[in-house]
């Protein structure tokens, strides 16, 4: 995913969790914040910070011009964007280079779904209501061998929260996201397959946790879910200041 208008300033406040005043040249603005959690770690006064600027804002009836979408902690950069990691992970199944058959499913040798086994993404949608669920990207399994389809659903959470190389979710306590893994166990005992995806909106790091200090019942829940079929999944990003791409699977750390 891009962003357009790039504006690079450095964080002052944040008088809420939906705004942040930034200093970017010789003025001080106020800045729409894409993520309400915490964020405590990563929006520290004097942190070097990226904003999009809206050229539009007036028109278009926005109350801010600029969204802060990026951080930089020490040397490491985060995407702190909560609306990011949706948009990512369905680009990452239905572009994955281009590579698509007649049916629309992704072929590619070494494509992102090559660990779930022989299976290729068909018929992508994103926001499916099963249930009094509504999870973020349902599409169908292809077999590569048999062909056969099966139904799948995919539940998406992006992670921000980083601890000596180790990705953790949540940063703040979620009941939404213990309601989304119940979701996705009902969904697999009724016969569709069911992965949550933790987007981590960050490159460098060696491993993945839920945050069990924080939430322990998220982390139980998540153990429950993996227990009863749920393909637990977490992979970084190549983040740049206007882009966010999702690479390389890290390793999930559940015991």
């Amino acid at each position: 995913m891009t962003y357009e208008h790039i504006v690079a300033g450095t964080f002052v406040s944040r008088p809420n969790r939906f705004i942040a005043h930034v200093e970017t040249g010789n003025r001080t603005v106020v800045c729409h914040v894409k993520n309400t959690g915490r964020c405590r770690e990563l929006l520290i006064p004097g942190a070097a910070v990226i904003l999009e600027f809206h050229p539009d804002a007036a028109v278009s009836g926005r109350k801010t011009e600029y969204d802060l979408i990026g951080v930089y902690k020490n040397d490491l950069f985060i995407n702190m964007d909560s609306q990011a990691p949706n948009k990512a992970a369905w680009e990452w199944l239905t572009s994955l280079d281009g590579s698509m058959d007649s049916c629309g499913c992704a072929e590619k040798a070494g494509s992102p779904f090559s660990p779930l086994g022989p299976y290729v993404p068909c018929d992508i949608r994103r926001e499916v209501t099963h249930g009094d669920s509504r999870f973020d990207l349902a599409f169908s399994l292809r077999d590569r061998d048999t062909k056969a389809v099966s139904p799948a659903f995919m539940e998406v959470k992006g992670v921000t929260l980083e601890e000596n190389g180790v990705a953790m979710f949540p940063d703040a306590p979620t009941e939404r996201g213990i309601k989304h893994l119940k979701g996705l166990i009902r969904a697999h005992e009724e016969g569709y397959e069911a992965y949550v995806l933790f987007v981590i909106q960050m490159k460098g790091i060696r491993g993945f946790t839920p945050n069990d200090m924080t939430h322990p019942a998220f982390g139980d829940a998540l153990r429950q879910a993996r227990e009863a079929g749920v393909h637990v999944l977490a992979y970084d990003c190549l983040v740049t200041p206007d882009t966010m791409i999702v690479d390389s699977p890290v390793k999930v750390i559940l015991d």
